[in-house]
């Protein structure tokens, strides 16, 4: 019988059996092929290397710029020099700065919708949201239907919605205010989400943040079972017995690292408490499909151009320059989410590959449509994640069943980014979180 059984790596699991890992005997359980979870890189026919999942680290991120020192990985910037452009109403414009360049009063509003946004936002606990004097107005109530009784112009509705789905991969008319409140609180601000130099999109990791996951992996040897994806958890006062490949896995703990659609897909022996199983239930992934095309060299530059975009539009949304410091080849990222992603997804590729380029030629001209390479992943369709990038929640669920989220079940504890109180839904909060549930773990197995 092993000390801790982890299931899923991901960063979170893989974190947690690198801390658990030289004092305990453990066993990490990952369904995959591969480590990572919702980091994912790929190579394309020049050598090059990209990650289709998971990708930024920025102030504040302190575990993660730790391990990725620790682990002998350095970081670069996110290009962010010259201008951003926007396509609105079919007028393609250049402006500085977050928010796009808008007629004055659709500047004022936005900026007035950021402001008191992120006022609410903090004066949230991000470790008990449902305490707040207004949860119950705030989980009652979509971010849609807020954003309607505060956007005064269309276009101001419209520029919000398009940093809504920035961040949460999803419509406005989805989320829980508190949800999507306590989501920017748990990142310090919206502002600070949707920001580059100075926030969330700062800066890129040189060999991938698969490559962090490939690292950390790679130091606990055997003990990383691939292609072991889990069947069935019978647990009790004596402790775990996880079943997956038909091989069956004994231990005095488990720690449960996986997004809460992939959890509640597993068989438990006893079944679930209720409130739990409701909880996972009602935390679907947001949806996205990230697209990368590579050019012989990043063109958009040459006219004095950031690479970033708008265009609440078009397929595409929101644009970045991908490229890596020190390749020659330039990188243009671009994410297709919520409705966007639900339609794409499953789509013949090479009908999606046209149309996100179409896309970047709306944005950066015709020379966007000719890529030496192209990429993209539909993270609504991978079978061990379904959705990106983290689970949301509805409204009325933070205050129902949201105090249930970080508490074991018996002797299953729980991490992954969606158990984080800080950067929830960042590979940060899944560090944070893995260093929760093993603190859990080693007192649960001093005290016997």
């Amino acid at each position: 019988m092993s000390d801790v059984i982890i299931i899923g790596a991901g960063l979170s699991g893989l974190r947690a059996a690198d801390l658990l890992g030289d004092r305990h005997d453990i066993v990490l359980l990952e369904a995959r092929d591969r480590v990572g979870g919702r980091a994912l890189a790929h190579t394309f026919a020049n050598g090059d290397t990209a990650d289709l999942g998971g990708q930024w680290v920025g102030p504040g991120q302190d575990r993660l710029y730790a391990l990725i020192e620790r682990l002998g990985m350095t970081t670069y910037p996110l290009w962010d020099s010259g201008d951003r452009l926007i396509l609105n109403r079919e007028k393609l414009g250049r402006y500085t700065g977050t928010i796009p360049k808008l007629p004055p009063h659709v500047l004022l509003n936005v900026h007035l919708m950021m402001t008191r946004f992120d006022a609410m936002a903090a004066e949230l606990d991000p470790a008990s949201p449902w305490t707040h004097p207004k949860a119950t107005e705030w989980d009652q109530q979509t971010v849609g239907q807020w954003m309607h009784k505060h956007a005064f112009t269309r276009q101001a509705f419209d520029i919000f919605a398009v940093g809504i789905g920035a961040v949460f991969t999803a419509e406005p008319h989805e989320i829980s205010l508190l949800h999507a409140l306590f989501y920017a609180r748990a990142g310090t601000s919206l502002d600070n989400l949707l920001a580059t130099t100075g926030g969330a999109q700062q800066d890129r990791v040189h060999g991938d943040m698969a490559g962090v996951a490939q690292r950390l992996a790679a130091g606990l040897g055997d003990r990383v079972r691939l292609n072991h994806p889990v069947e069935r958890i019978a647990w009790g006062d004596d402790g775990v017995t996880v079943t997956a490949a038909g091989t069956r896995f004994s231990a005095r703990r488990a720690i449960l690292a996986l997004p809460p659609t992939q959890a509640v897909r597993l068989r438990y022996d006893p079944v679930l408490p209720s409130r739990r199983a409701a909880l996972w239930q009602r935390m679907p992934p947001g949806a996205c499909i990230k697209c990368i095309a590579q050019y012989e060299t990043p063109f958009w530059r040459e006219n004095g151009l950031a690479g970033q975009a708008v265009g609440p539009d078009l397929e595409v949304r929101v644009t970045f320059d991908n490229s890596e410091a020190g390749k020659t080849a330039g990188l243009l990222l671009g994410f297709i989410e919520g409705d966007h992603a639900r339609h794409w997804s499953g789509r013949d590729p090479d009908e999606r590959k046209a149309a996100v380029l179409a896309a970047f030629a709306r944005l950066f001209g015709d020379q966007a449509l000719n890529p030496i390479d192209y990429v993209d992943q539909d993270w609504i369709a991978e079978e061990y994640t379904r959705g990106c990038y983290a689970a949301l929640m509805g409204p009325g669920v933070w205050t129902s069943l949201g105090m249930e989220l970080r508490q074991p079940v018996g002797p299953i504890h729980v991490a992954g980014t969606e158990t984080a109180t800080r950067y929830y839904g960042y590979f940060e909060g899944a560090l944070q979180a893995a260093e929760r549930a093993v603190e859990e773990v080693e007192a649960a197995l001093a005290a016997g």
